[in-house]
């Protein structure tokens, strides 16, 4: 089982919003077009990435961290798209809104592996996570690296929510299942997570 915490929302989003939804990250990764980035460690990700809101998560040889400009073109990042707010309000916290969008890219070679999402100041407030294309194997475990893990597939409109002890749960992509979904143009898997980067 998942860590208490936990919850997951499927098919929360039909194939309308679904598509409208596409759309508007589509039309944000205009001015924010994602790139590879880079682990400390120098190695490549396999996914691309780009980020909407105040503030954007990145990682490069110098570390993890929260800035507010694209690494490469140097602009702010775009906002969040209002049903991304909206989802947040309802489903994680209606009081404190987000002020970073992590946006990933997946083909089908994709992967993510188990980590922690722990570069945000109040692990008090949830992370919300939104699955657009390609349906993800999605792999969750408890708080330590090798607790039991629970799979989990987060097909388009699927929303999950980490908060409370899963906040801090280790968590990762084993695999994008190619073809499941028409949604995205070309195929893969865009999944859009919420989080509260700066103290509330």
């Amino acid at each position: 089982m998942p860590a208490p915490g936990f919850r997951l929302l499927p098919g929360l989003l039909d194939a309308a919003a679904q598509s409208a939804l596409l759309q508007a990250v589509l039309t944000a990764c205009a001015d924010a077009p994602a790139y590879r980035p880079v682990t400390p460690g120098g190695k490549a990700m396999s996914v691309t990435m780009t980020n909407f809101g105040p503030l954007g998560w990145v990682t490069d040889a110098t570390g993890y961290r929260y800035q507010d400009r694209h690494p490469v073109n140097g602009q702010a990042w775009p906002p969040i798209p209002e049903a991304l707010l909206d989802l947040w309000a309802s489903n994680a916290d209606a009081d404190t809104p987000p002020d970073a969008c992590l946006v990933n890219f997946y083909d089908a070679g994709a992967r993510m592996g188990l980590h922690q999402d722990r570069d945000e100041a109040d692990f008090a407030l949830p992370v919300l996570s939104v699955s657009l294309g390609d349906t993800a194997v999605f792999r969750i475990g408890g708080t330590k690296r090798g607790d039991p893990t629970t799979s989990v597939r987060l097909a388009s409109g699927d929303v999950c929510v980490l908060g409370g002890e899963a906040r801090l749960a280790f968590h990762g992509v084993d695999r994008v299942i190619a073809g499941s979904s028409r949604l995205v143009p070309g195929g893969g898997r865009i999944n859009l997570t919420l989080r509260r980067a700066r103290p509330r």
